[in-house]
């Protein structure tokens, strides 16, 4: 998650009547002669999307390895080996990413924990040194000694994420077994004393919590631990249940169906709301409204924009797992079992290629890949996760529109209710 200033730049329609964006703009976000930029058209608003054609970001998994056995893991639903990416491959990845222009940021994250990789904080200061503009880490925070602490601030991280889904000593292990709360926290905050003086002090920290009906109430406490290591980010993500006993943990059993956050229907009742306080007297009115049937807009903003957008195609990403294949999402590197509704699924792995027989540059535009991220950008599936009705939602590989595998019509990530910092 990188902070972005809010600026304003002016367009201007030329006299053969084009929209003319400058330079600077558009090459920022990939506009570069020949490229297909979508339009959406809002009630007062043009919207531009970032083209298909522009990679931003790549998500490398160190390893499948960890030390722990969360209880959030996608590995409780997979059967898949263990494994630690060699040097070869990682030289491989680092040396496409220097040969693309612009050259894209860098996340080390996956299934496992990357500091389970004894590399993986070389890789991150030979990343720095190859002049990757951003270099980003998620740990759950265990293996964070202070000699591994001062090796990463060396390196030169940009941004640390850590996992964090309790705000107690109890309610911490009963996530992450086989962890103590207190050891997670001290680490950070040896870490953040280690760090440079200075109001931005580097890497930045953010912190991860995957919200359950178990640990939901915590979320403020867990903020406020945040923040006494300085943490400037916070992402929270729903759960993905990887076993039937995680079902009932879910928070969004009512949100994929409800008018609140459903695309803007005629028949649909619709209440614009202003920002307004969330106090002891507005807080049991907004509630009633917000479940009142209604699709919510909120401050010009409508709460069904989170729907059908895969956020991994817009903000111009790949994935490489640890054995070296690119796939288009972290969801899609490895196959594993989860649940939509209380129908099971499986999702198929699907990758494009290997880094050692093509360029990330012939990755990224291999023409099927290009065409599945347009039909991603335009989210031409199935709606399965508000229908969910059909043994095709079993899985990933086709669906009642025909489209080629993989389908993401039963992707929590498109609609909002998972996503990863």
């Amino acid at each position: 998650m990188v902070s972005v200033k809010q600026t304003t730049a002016w367009a201007q329609i030329n006299e053969n009547g084009d929209l003319v964006i400058p330079k600077e703009v558009a090459s920022r976000y990939g506009m570069l002669p020949g490229a297909q930029v979508r339009l959406d058209e809002g009630a007062n608003f043009i919207k531009l999307h970032r083209p298909v054609t522009h990679l931003t970001k790549i998500y490398v998994e160190p390893t499948v390895v960890c030390n722990l056995e969360c209880v959030t893991c996608f590995r409780h639903g997979w059967n898949e080996p263990n494994g630690h990416m060699d040097d070869e491959t990682f030289a491989r990845i680092l040396k496409g990413m220097a040969e693309l222009d612009p050259i894209p940021s860098l996340y080390f994250g996956g299934i496992g924990e990357p500091l389970a990789h004894h590399r993986t904080i070389e890789w991150i200061a030979q990343a720095k040194q190859a002049g990757i503009p951003r270099v980003e880490m998620i740990t759950n925070g265990t293996l964070l000694t202070e000699k591994r602490s001062k090796a990463i601030i060396d390196a030169g991280l940009d941004m640390l994420w850590v996992s964090i889904d309790g705000a107690t000593a109890e309610s911490y292990a009963d996530v992450r077994l086989g962890a103590e709360l207190h050891n997670v926290v001290e680490n950070m905050h040896s870490l953040d004393r280690l760090r440079k003086a200075g109001h931005f002090p580097k890497p930045d920290i953010g912190v991860a919590f995957v919200a359950m009906q178990r640990n939901i109430n915590e979320l403020p406490e867990v903020i406020r631990l945040g923040a006494s290591f300085r943490a400037r980010d916070f992402s929270v993500s729903n759960l993905q249940p990887a076993t039937p006993e995680m079902r009932s943990e879910r928070l969004y059993n009512r949100v994929l169906m409800d008018n609140a956050y459903l695309d803007h229907c005629r028949h649909v009742p619709r209440l614009n709301l202003p920002k307004i306080d969330i106090n002891e007297i507005t807080r049991d009115a907004l509630f009633k409204a917000f479940t009142s049937g209604c699709n919510i807009t909120y401050a010009g903003n409508n709460w069904a924009g989170a729907n059908d957008v895969c956020n991994f195609v817009e903000a111009g990403t790949m994935s490489i797992t640890w054995d070296g294949y690119a796939a288009p999402c972290w969801a899609l590197m490895h196959t594993h079992n989860s649940f939509l509704k209380e129908r099971a699924l499986t999702n198929s792995r699907h990758v494009i290629g290997h880094v050692a027989e093509r360029s990330l540059k012939d990755l990224w535009l291999d023409p099927e890949y290009v065409a599945y991220r347009e039909r991603l950008h335009n989210f031409s599936f199935a709606p399965c996760t508000f229908c969910g009705g059909c043994e095709l939602a079993e899985g990933n590989v086709e669906d009642c529109f025909q489209n080629p595998a993989p389908v993401c019509g039963v992707c929590l990530w498109a609609q909002g209710v998972i996503q990863c910092p």
